[in-house]
């Protein structure tokens, strides 16, 4: 990965003008590099966007684990958390969230010992336990699409990690200690449904490879009240200063140890005080650049968005990448990703498009709840997927919006009605379409929204996203 000045000083102004100036200043007047010949600079600009990965997983591991008990979406380090219904609009813990599984999930220490982890039979129902290590690299898939159906039994272990395992249970190894299991259940949200989903997720397990075939419970949490637990944690990562972020990710680095790929980064990142194994040595870090350095790096990833060398496919005003969940060395591309989608999966598991603009033309404009829009599906030409499609509501900070059927997300699910011709129309509005309608209907808020289509276990023969041959039709103002 390669951040160029002029890429990352737009960037910084793209945040800018989002609160100070409007862009057209921005761009009218002459662009001076504030940093021209600074080398360290620009070097922790690469250094944070490396670490942004690590230090949003640390930050989401203490917001959520920051409790006594597993209440909602927290739990403590080694609890299954089980959500029992959808997520609704109060949920901040994760940005873009979903609306069209119930998550079973767990954040756990593999560094002193591994864990092991076992789900039952499944059945037909769609489910995948994607398991992250500290950087979001998505290392272990077992689920309906990669290991079938059946009851399973897997032990995750540390780096390091040498031992002998019980019979019957498969290693699943982590490069880091920090592991994140997010696992996802599909659940149509009726209540018959609800509960069947419900006996599935207390059939998981989850124990110390030390008490494996013991009667174990899982000791209660230790509550930090210095945590912000308000607070979302995208915004907890980028108000730190350059000290306290670097401070940060030279911790997680004892115990999060980088890739062999990553060694030029690394050589390069001992300029300025961060060497793994050690704490950060702040005094090789110009006092100039402590609050810069934060706002230029994230308008840089940001920028990534719009301007991503072919990473992010721009499609009738949906953007989408099928570059997820593994990233080796796009450092970038990791840090986007964490930034609008923390958790998301491989692309073989699930595409995500976006839409934050309407296209018109040759012009684009934001989504507004003040309008009426409808995106149509021909007959037959709904997303094609083996596992389930659907389309997702946000804010303009990728969070649920509140609405009067409380309805975050739509899909087939909810017995979408057909056209005369077999086309189907998802009206996206404020105000209800009509009770002969509102089966159809995806409630925006009155302001700025954007959108996201879910595509679980895409089809991989044509018609497909992954292969381009499935095209994704355009949103169209009404």
């Amino acid at each position: 990965m390669k951040v160029t000045r002029r890429a990352a000083s737009l960037g910084g102004l793209g945040l800018l003008a989002a609160s100070a100036i409007t862009p057209a200043k921005a761009f009218d007047e002459p662009f001076v590099d504030p940093f021209e010949g600074e080398g360290d600079f620009w070097l922790a600009v690469e250094a944070y966007i490396y670490g942004y990965a690590l230090v949003t997983m640390e930050m989401t591991r203490r917001v959520v684990t920051n409790v006594e008990k597993p209440v909602g979406s927290k739990g403590p380090m080694g609890h299954m958390i089980k959500l029992r219904e959808y997520p609704d609009a109060s949920f901040t813990d994760v940005t873009a969230p979903n609306a069209d599984t119930l998550y079973t999930t767990a954040f756990i220490d593999v560094g002193k010992e591994p864990w092991v982890f076992s789900f039952p039979d499944m059945k037909d129902r769609y489910f995948l336990f994607p398991m992250l290590d500290g950087w979001t690299t998505v290392f272990q898939v077992p689920g309906k699409r990669t290991t079938g159906g059946d009851a399973q039994t897997y032990a995750i272990t540390g780096p390091g990690w040498e031992g002998t395992l019980p019979e019957g249970v498969t290693e699943y190894k982590s490069a880091t200690s920090l592991v994140w299991i997010l696992g996802r259940i599909y659940c149509t949200g009726t209540p018959e449904d609800y509960k069947a989903v419900h006996a599935l997720q207390d059939e998981c397990k989850l124990v110390p490879l030390s008490a494996y075939g013991k009667d174990w419970t899982p000791p209660p949490g230790k509550v930090d009240p210095s945590i912000d637990m308000k607070t979302a944690v995208r915004d907890q990562v980028n108000r730190m200063d350059a000290v306290e972020y670097f401070t940060l990710l030279s911790e997680l680095l004892k115990t999060n140890p980088p890739t062999s790929a990553d060694a030029p980064m690394v050589e390069k990142m001992a300029r300025i005080g961060i060497v793994p194994g050690k704490d950060f040595d702040k005094s090789k870090l110009d006092a100039h650049f402590i609050k810069r350095i934060p706002e230029i790096a994230f308008g840089r990833i940001m920028l990534h968005f719009k301007f991503s060398d072919g990473d992010v496919k721009n499609i009738n005003g949906w953007g989408f990448t099928t570059r997820t969940g593994i990233y080796g060395t796009e450092y970038l591309q990791r840090a986007l990703v964490t930034a609008i989608g923390l958790g998301a999966n491989r692309p073989q598991d699930a595409v995500y498009p976006t839409s934050l603009k309407m296209s018109d033309g040759l012009f684009s404009r934001s989504y507004d709840g003040s309008n009426n829009y409808v995106i149509t599906f021909p007959k037959g030409q709904t997303p094609p997927v083996r596992g389930f499609w659907s389309i997702t509501m946000y804010n303009e900070k990728y969070f649920f919006v509140e609405n009067p059927i409380n309805r975050y997300s739509i899909s087939a699910r909810q017995d979408l009605k057909p056209n005369p011709d077999g086309s189907i129309d998802i009206y996206i509005q404020n105000k209800t379409p009509g009770a002969d309608k509102e089966s159809n209907w995806l409630p925006a808020p009155a302001g700025k929204f954007v959108l996201m289509m879910r595509l679980y276990w895409p089809d991989d023969s044509p018609p497909s996203i992954l292969d381009g041959s499935w095209i994704i039709p355009a949103v169209k103002k009404v």
